[in-house]
């Protein structure tokens, strides 16, 4: 290689750089250093006003040992699985929905995903109104049905199925885009092959659009199972955990310690198990699964 040569591949790695510095000082600075920030303070015992001591491992032991601790991980778990499957099958279902040409087809489409980019306050609000006890739209509804008031979010049993239905409506539209951005990446000839070769409507989309949506899905689902976790939002508009903490999620339990509590060394340790919990169910999944996927 000629010294010319070598000094223009130089010369466009270090042009390269500098395009990705901006990109990478966000990263470090509002990612990677809050993470190990909050890793050291969780091995402290800090609240505001207060100079930190060092506890080791004193913050997870105190939170281990508490029932509300572990009824907020039941929650989120449960909410989870309440939430992460039911909106992936209602986006896929919108995405074949919405994959056609019409004239009205861009409203229709613009109508679905609308609700993931409204801010989550506002969302909440409306729904609050909707399950409003005897006033709300739900209860009227049970009324003219000839049923009583549920007061769905006073009650334990329902208060957390209550949200995730308003947390699905809201995160279908969202997952639709890229179900539909796969499906529309396929290549038509196969889907053609299929139906000479005698394939039915149901037999080409499990036997080959659904295996083809592999990426896709696997993509989906690991978006859809990080989301989950990060909801504080609606929980502090529509019922502050209540009643007895039966609809305290995760991110909210950080929140209280965090900010209501000022207990700062517990919030960082509650926030360094979300991040261990979100790296345990996503990371095995997704090289496990990967190895089984055909990107060609």
């Amino acid at each position: 290689m000629t010294s010319s040569a070598a000094g223009r591949r130089r010369r466009e790695a270090l042009q390269g750089w500098m395009l990705l510095l901006p990109a990478v000082l966000i990263m470090l600075v509002f990612t990677v250093y809050p993470v190990f920030r909050s890793g050291y303070l969780s091995l402290f015992k800090y609240r505001m006003g207060k100079i930190p001591e060092y506890i080791g491992f004193g913050n997870f032991e105190q939170l281990f040992g508490n029932s509300t601790f572990w009824k907020v991980m039941r929650n989120t778990l449960e909410f989870a699985l309440m939430t992460v499957i039911p909106s992936m099958i209602l986006g896929l279902c919108l995405a074949f929905l919405v994959n056609r040409k019409g004239r009205h087809i861009g409203f229709i489409r613009s109508a679905f995903f609308y609700p993931s980019v409204m801010p989550m306050i506002a969302i909440a609000s409306v729904w609050m109104f909707i399950y409003m006890a005897r006033n709300g739209l739900f209860d009227q509804l049970l009324v003219s049905f000839g049923l009583q008031p549920a007061n769905v979010l006073s009650n334990k049993d329902t208060v957390l199925p209550a949200m995730a239905v308003m947390y699905v409506w809201r995160e279908a539209g969202y997952l639709m885009v890229f179900f539909l951005s796969g499906i529309q990446s396929i290549n038509q000839d196969v889907l053609e092959a299929a139906a000479i070769d005698g394939a039915t409507g149901w037999k080409t989309f499990r036997y080959v659009t659904l295996p083809l949506l592999a990426p896709t899905t696997l993509f989906v689902s690991t978006i859809a199972f990080t989301n989950c976790f990060k909801l504080a939002d609606q929980v502090i508009i529509m019922t502050e955990g209540a009643p007895n903490n039966a609809s305290s999620l995760l991110l909210y339990y950080i929140y209280q310690q965090g900010f209501t509590n000022m207990n700062y060394g517990r919030s960082s340790a509650l926030t360094v198990i979300m991040l261990l919990l979100l790296m345990v169910f996503s990371l095995p999944r997704f090289f496990s699964q990967d190895r089984k996927i055909h990107y060609n």
